[in-house]
């Protein structure tokens, strides 16, 4: 399957990697690595060296307890670096943001997707992803970032989360959203317990019918480094795992901070896959 992102095509035909890059100072992993325009560009450069499909831009750090900026912030932070990204990379560069403002802009310089964990339902967004006709991807987020995980309670975590995303697909698809146009995500880890986030992987293939494909978050999460008692930086091993069985289950883009590593994985999921 094709997706057309402003120009530059998307094939989920088979698992593909988003590459992270964080244009913040307090994100969960990589905060402030890549804050400098001229760092974030080799960032992105090696990532797509690497074999990530597209690049994943956010200006707001959506870790839980962290706090919101404002819009002229937020622009400052991603604007110019999408601006430049999108002249010089050949893949599609996704823009991670919930404000209909920054959605705006960053279309205007050629952003290819919107990654919202929101799922569009600030005012305005929808009718502003409408309008610029680029695909969007709905994430599942249960609160907000700054209380999220405060003891987040489902009575059925999979069936939730299933129910609001094929919800949210509706709304878009009345508001002039075309399905084939949108991607959706369980949101691993915001308002979600370790059970919950377990549940959800291994029921995912729950979400592969509700749109174009299903877009996987789990690089580095507290869920990895719960299940191994490890710190962000040594949850490598566990995200490739999960990485792996989201891809088997379905899965169509793994956003990951470590690009190679995670393409070797899944070329070997996907060689098991396709054997006969």
């Amino acid at each position: 399957m094709l997706i057309d992102c402003a120009g530059k095509q998307l094939n989920l035909s088979q698992p593909v990697v988003m590459g992270v890059l964080n244009m913040t100072p307090d994100s969960f992993s990589d905060g402030g690595c890549y804050v400098q325009q001229d760092l974030a560009l080799r960032r992105a450069e090696t990532m797509v060296a690497e074999g990530a499909a597209l690049v994943d831009v956010g200006g707001e750090s959506t870790r839980p307890g962290a706090a919101p900026v404002s819009v002229q912030e937020e622009l400052d932070r991603v604007l110019p670096v999408v601006e430049q990204l999108v002249r010089e990379l050949p893949v599609p560069i996704s823009v991670d943001t919930s404000k209909p403002e920054v959605m705006r802009e960053a279309a205007r310089v050629g952003a290819g997707l919107i990654n919202d964990v929101r799922a569009l339902q600030i005012p305005g967004a929808i009718a502003t992803v409408a309008a610029s006709g680029l695909p969007v991807c709905l994430m599942h987020l249960r609160g907000n970032p700054a209380t999220m995980q405060q003891e987040p309670v489902y009575s059925d975590a999979v069936t939730e989360v299933h129910d609001f995303l094929a919800e949210r697909i509706d709304a878009c698809v009345l508001a002039g959203i075309a399905r084939e146009r949108i991607l959706v995500d369980p949101g691993f880890g915001f308002g979600k317990t370790l059970e919950h986030n377990l549940s959800l992987l291994r029921h995912l293939d729950r979400f592969t019918g509700l749109a174009s494909g299903v877009l996987v978050g789990i690089s580095r999460k507290s869920m990895i480094g719960l299940l191994l008692d490890a710190p962000v930086g040594e949850r490598l091993v566990g995200s490739l795992a999960a990485a792996v069985i989201a891809a088997w289950r379905g899965a169509r883009i793994i956003r990951t901070h470590d690009v190679r590593e995670t393409i070797q994985a899944l070329r070997v999921c996907a060689a098991v896959l396709t054997a006969d």
